[in-house]
């Protein structure tokens, strides 16, 4: 029997670094590229339209964006506006989606002299043929536009390795190969903050209300910090038992939620329940090779649509220009599996009720 595998959603031209989903809109959005070696590897940004056809969650390439010389690392995402890593700088673009009809005469008008022009739509259907993606909607176009851009990191080999907003879209953090966080207002990208965080690189960042924020870096450490302030900190070896001679070191901070997403240097994708780290979901070598993140599908906008008969969908993607979907069927077994909160609430006031009747039986006159 061959190896199980996951649902292909999209092949990339380039190597992908980086996803995000937008709900609303239900669009997935990736990124990556070979940078500004001259092998020929394209770098862009690709938006990608999700739909549910025949019952099956299916991607068609909606825009690509040039991203020139430049792979895009990682990315994070305020509603229509990305903020994308790319070498040492923090790049904000802004997407909106505009009928394909109103862009051509947009074109047209003031240009008749230059000869007809090509329908994007069909530059775009022709690229996503040669990517493996499905076709691209009939009237829809997507304008993406180059905002602000900063440089984030001041290392020897300068590298932005992880940006994220706040909860309210206002400030945008940065943390990077020179351990500095820096945090910057939105979109001025004017900055506003900068401390060093970790000796080394910074691996995540993540902020929270009233100027919290929580870092993870390669010097072992994860940080909790109150605007510059450390407030507390953690190490594997505090609360472990010795473990000689194997470093371990904090990768990645998120929020909390009710399934934690796992991908591997190997390639294998995994789902585990967060409060209890019990693995739902295990994909050996999915990719074949080191997966280089991993989303889960928001219920909010329409994902609960694209979801349908599934509790949660995860994408991943890999340097081998893939992105794939792993999903997660409804839970509805009882032995052997995870069993609904109100079924467990209704089972221990049964039990209750049992042991009471069973006091009363063995003691007349307990109650």
């Amino acid at each position: 029997m061959g190896r199980r595998r996951a649902p292909e959603l999209y092949r990339a031209p380039f190597p992908l670094y980086a996803l995000r989903v937008e709900p609303s809109a239900g669009l997935l959005i990736t990124a990556g590229g070979g940078g500004a070696a001259k092998t020929g590897i394209k770098n862009g940004v690709h938006f990608l339209q999700l739909e549910r056809i025949g019952g099956a969650l299916s991607a068609s390439l909606l825009h690509s964006h040039d991203t020139e010389t430049k792979a895009t690392m990682n990315l994070a995402l305020a509603g229509n506006i990305l903020a994308a890593g790319q070498d040492a700088s923090c790049q904000l673009l802004q997407f909106s989606p505009q009928d394909q009809e109103t862009s051509d005469k947009q074109d047209n008008a003031g240009s008749q002299e230059e000869g007809p022009r090509q329908r994007k739509g069909t530059v775009t259907t022709t690229e996503t043929q040669e990517t493996g993606a499905s076709t691209q909607q009939e009237g829809v176009e997507l304008n993406v536009e180059n905002l602000q851009s900063v440089q984030t990191d001041f290392g020897s080999d300068p590298l932005q390795k992880t940006v994220c907003f706040n909860h309210d879209n206002t400030l945008l953090a940065t943390g990077g190969t020179d351990g500095f966080v820096r945090v910057w207002q939105v979109p001025s990208l004017e900055k506003v903050l900068e401390f060093k965080a970790h000796e080394g690189e910074i691996e995540d960042l993540a902020l929270g209300p009233g100027d919290k924020m929580v870092t993870t870096g390669w010097d072992f450490k994860a940080c909790v910090w109150q605007r510059d302030q450390l407030v507390t900190g953690l190490r594997w070896d505090e609360n472990l038992p010795p473990l000689p001679d194997t470093p371990y070191r904090y990768q990645a901070c998120s929020e909390s939620g009710t399934f934690l997403g796992l991908g591997t240097v190997t390639g294998s994708v995994a789902i585990y329940i967060s409060f209890s780290l019990q693995r739902l979901y295990y994909l050996r070598e999915a990719h074949g090779i080191v997966v280089t993140d991993v989303v889960f599908m928001p219920e909010q906008g329409r994902g609960r649509e694209l979801l349908g008969s599934h509790e949660a969908a995860l994408f991943s993607v890999a340097v081998d220009s893939r992105c794939q979907l792993h999903l997660l069927p409804i839970r509805r077994e009882f032995w052997g599996g995870s069993v609904p909160v109100w079924l467990l609430l209704l089972l221990c006031a049964g039990l209750i009720i049992l042991a009471i009747l069973l006091l009363q039986s063995v003691f007349p006159g307990f109650l």
